[in-house]
Parts: C-alpha cells; sequence; structure tokens
C-alpha cells in the first residue's frame, strides 16, 4: 500500500550564492618576468555592496616552488572578512588582444578561505609561452588577467505544506509557451519533412528565427507556395535539436562532441549565428588530441574563425602528441593548407613538450 502514496509533504531549500568577477590590468608586464619581483599584488577589490568582505590577486611572474619556476603561478585571497571562513569557487583567465578570454581555468573543489588565505593555480600558463605570443596575450605590453569569484553562502529552509511555487522568469516562460507550440503541433501553418517523416511548425516563428527560412517564405518559391520543407543533409536528431533551439533558444545535448559538430553545420546552413556561438563554445570546451583536427577542419569549413583560433592553439600546445594521429597524417593530403597554417603558427613561438600539469591546487 505505501507504494501507492504520493507526495503530500514537501520543503524548499536554497543556497545562495553571489558571483563577481574582477579585472586587473598589469602594465609594462614583461619587465616583471626577468625574477626581479618575486610577486605583483592587486588593489584590494569587494563584491559590490559588500565592502566588509574584500578580497585581493597575486600573481607569481616566476612560480612559487622549484616545480612551477618555468610558469606563471596566481592566487586570489581574502583581505579581510568579519566572519569567516567564506566558501567559494574560483576560476582565472586572460584577456588577449582580441578581447577574447584565453587560458581558462577554475579550481574545481570549493575552496575555504579565512582572512590573508590565499588559492591558486601553480602552473596557470608557462612563461615563455606567454612571451612568446605577448603580441596576442601581452597587448601594448599588458597582462590583463580576470578572476570569478563565486560565493557560496548560507542556506535556508522552508516546510512546504502551502507553499506557492515561484514566479517563474518571465522570459523563461515564454520561451516553454512557445516551445510547447512546437511540442504539441499547435496552431501550425506549414511542415518540415527530414528523413521520411513530417513535422508541423510555424512560418512566423521559423522566419523570425532564421533568415533562411524567411527567404523561403517570403518570395514565391516552392516551399512557400506548399507551406512545405524537404530539408536534407540533416540528421533526424540533429534537426529536433535545430529546431528546440529555432523555438526555446535552448539546445540541451550540445555537450555531445558529435551533436555540437553537426549542429554547428545546421547552424551555419540555416543562418543561426547565435546557435553556432554556442556550438563553437560547446567544441572548445571538449578539445581533445582525437578530435583537435577534425574540429579544425569543420571551423575552416564554416568559417568560425573563434573556433579556428583555439583548436590551432590547441594543437601547438599538443603538436608531438597531435602530429601522431591517423587524423593529422589524413589533413595531410586533405587540407595542406591548414597543416601550413599550424606550422607557421609553431615557427612563431618556442616549442614545449607538454601542457601544463593538473596538479595546481595550493595553499600559497
Amino acid at each position: 500500500m505505501s507504494g501507492d502514496l504520493e507526495a503530500k509533504i514537501c520543503g524548499y531549500t536554497h543556497i545562495s550564492v553571489q558571483r563577481f568577477c574582477y579585472k586587473w590590468t598589469i602594465s609594462n608586464f614583461s619587465f616583471c618576468m626577468d625574477g626581479i619581483r618575486e610577486n605583483i599584488t592587486s588593489p584590494v577589490f569587494s563584491l559590490e555592496g559588500n565592502e566588509e568582505v574584500q578580497w585581493f590577486l597575486r600573481i607569481f611572474p616566476n612560480g612559487v616552488d622549484e616545480e612551477s619556476k618555468d610558469y606563471l603561478s596566481v592566487s586570489v585571497g581574502l583581505y579581510s572578512c568579519p566572519k569567516s571562513p567564506v566558501l567559494a569557487k574560483v576560476q582565472f583567465w586572460i584577456i588577449n588582444a582580441q578581447g577574447e578570454k584565453h587560458q581558462i581555468k577554475e579550481i574545481p573543489n570549493i575552496l575555504s578561505f579565512s582572512p590573508k588565505q590565499q588559492w591558486g593555480l601553480r602552473k596557470f600558463i608557462l612563461r615563455d609561452f606567454l612571451l612568446s605570443l605577448r603580441h596576442w596575450l601581452l597587448p601594448e605590453d599588458q597582462l590583463i588577467l580576470c578572476c570569478k569569484v563565486s560565493i557560496v553562502g548560507p542556506s535556508f529552509s522552508t516546510p512546504g505544506h502551502n507553499m506557492t511555487p515561484a514566479n517563474k522568469d518571465p522570459r523563461q516562460k515564454l520561451a516553454d509557451d512557445i516551445g510547447e507550440l512546437w511540442e504539441n503541433s499547435l496552431f501550425t501553418d506549414c511542415s518540415l519533412v527530414v528523413a521520411g517523416q513530417e513535422f508541423r511548425a510555424h512560418k512566423a516563428i521559423l522566419a523570425a528565427r532564421s533568415p533562411v527560412f524567411r527567404a523561403m517564405f517570403e518570395h514565391e518559391m516552392l516551399e512557400s507556395l506548399k507551406n512545405r520543407v524537404e530539408i536534407h543533409d540533416i540528421h533526424l536528431q540533429v534537426f529536433k535539436e535545430m529546431m528546440a533551439f529555432i523555438y526555446t533558444g535552448k539546445a540541451p545535448h550540445l555537450h555531445s562532441h558529435s551533436m555540437a559538430t553537426d549542429l554547428l553545420a545546421a547552424a551555419d546552413m540555416y543562418d543561426l549565428q547565435d546557435l553556432k556561438v554556442m556550438c563553437e563554445d560547446s567544441l572548445c570546451r571538449n578539445l581533445s588530441v582525437k578530435n583537435a583536427v577534425p574540429t579544425l577542419i569543420l571551423a575552416d569549413l564554416h568559417s568560425t574563425e573563434h573556433l579556428k583560433t583555439r583548436v590551432m592553439d590547441f594543437i601547438i600546445l599538443h603538436a608531438s602528441e597531435v602530429s601522431k594521429t591517423l587524423e593529422w597524417k589524413s589533413m595531410v593530403e586533405s587540407h595542406p593548407h591548414l597543416v601550413e597554417e599550424a606550422f607557421l603558427s609553431l615557427a612563431s613561438i618556442q616549442c614545449f613538450s607538454s601542457e601544463p600539469s593538473l596538479k595546481h591546487l595550493k595553499i600559497f
């Protein structure tokens, strides 16, 4: 009988998280890399509206110990706080000459900070790599370091016998409502045919989201006259993911490298620029020695400069490993211009054999 009971009592627990990002610019940075300065400390900063909790950043141009002497080490510290410890997660990155994030690294654990205590990355970036690409990573001889801090605050719980659900974000509710039109085929006025299956859709929504669909319906094309669009060269699951984005702005399966790859091609085909950017970001996060070359070819084919730059950086950092893969050997014959670009990039820096160690968590 107990298996038939429905939950009549509920509760709610909220964990507060405050996030802020601090950007620190250090001028004439190359002069700090000669061993004269053991470390450089930023001005003290605090979260807006909470000046009692103060923080600082610190850079160690020549590492913090013998093992990290060839690296730039970075840390964030709690300067003062009326109540400690403070629990937080931390992420660092550099802003390059194009204003893009580079060398994004996060300490995975939730850290416990007491006043004057620091946590950081011993092997944040190789000094030689930083200096060899100074025109890109040190524009005008400035290092721009950013640190994102996510502070875990108190939690509170309430019984839920008579709880009223919290109001949804209006934008989220709008996405859900429009998504329901697609999911339930409500008030449709056209059909899309993929792999022999027909899906009912809405011309106004398709036209508003995709310039390619708009062109189909605006002109006296066959698709406009018949209110029927035959879609080729897109797998069924990729099509469904694309339509989820068109109707809701979400692409829930982008964590899959193969989905992100195929969806980027579909986004390019239908001029869905926001989706294309989402695919690029997903592919950047999931780069590996095995998939670097196919991703580079994909980026070149679909003119995604941001993705192409990030993949080329990855290949440079892992040149000895990538060059041994079958994918690289195949690219030598099929895409020689990309091989030439990679060699030109390699020639512009001093080579090194491995990426920074992941043993980066340390109290300084």
